[in-house]
């Protein structure tokens, strides 16, 4: 029975950023989808129509599908990097393809505030170390 040693650091730093990437992704579609959230607390204030926009000054300007959009980004990025994360541990041999896979899209989390942040920068530096992993 061969034992391979495995990048267990990087697989766990990355699967704890893709996994709150994920939440992030899924709390944020959620409330944007269901909770009709409004950012500055005015609700739909000076809004006679609801017609997407959560009114002139509750929403900052952005409408609520674009910010479905950005939750749905998250979604994608943390399903993304979880995968990355898992095929790392299961192919430690492609160490690097999947390092830049999940380096990338926990970059391109941000863009959706990064599973709170603290999962991009997980995922960041997993998908980094998993690059710079060497087997012994």
């Amino acid at each position: 029975m061969e034992t391979r040693k495995k990048p267990l650091t990087p697989f766990i730093l990355s699967l704890i950023g893709g996994i709150l990437i994920l939440l992030g992704g899924v709390t944020g579609s959620l409330w944007f989808i269901f909770g009709n959230a409004s950012f500055g607390g005015f609700g739909h204030m000076m809004s006679g129509v609801m017609d997407g926009w959560h009114g002139m000054m509750g929403s900052y300007g952005f409408s609520t599908g674009f910010m479905t959009g950005l939750s749905l980004i998250g979604l994608v990025s943390g399903i993304i990097v979880i995968i990355g994360a898992v095929m790392l541990n299961i192919r430690p041999a492609e160490h690097a393809l999947w390092g830049t896979v999940i380096l990338v899209f926990s970059t391109i989390s941000f863009v959706s505030m990064g599973g709170f942040f603290v999962g991009a920068i997980l995922g960041i530096i997993g998908g980094a170390f998993a690059i710079s992993w060497r087997a012994l």
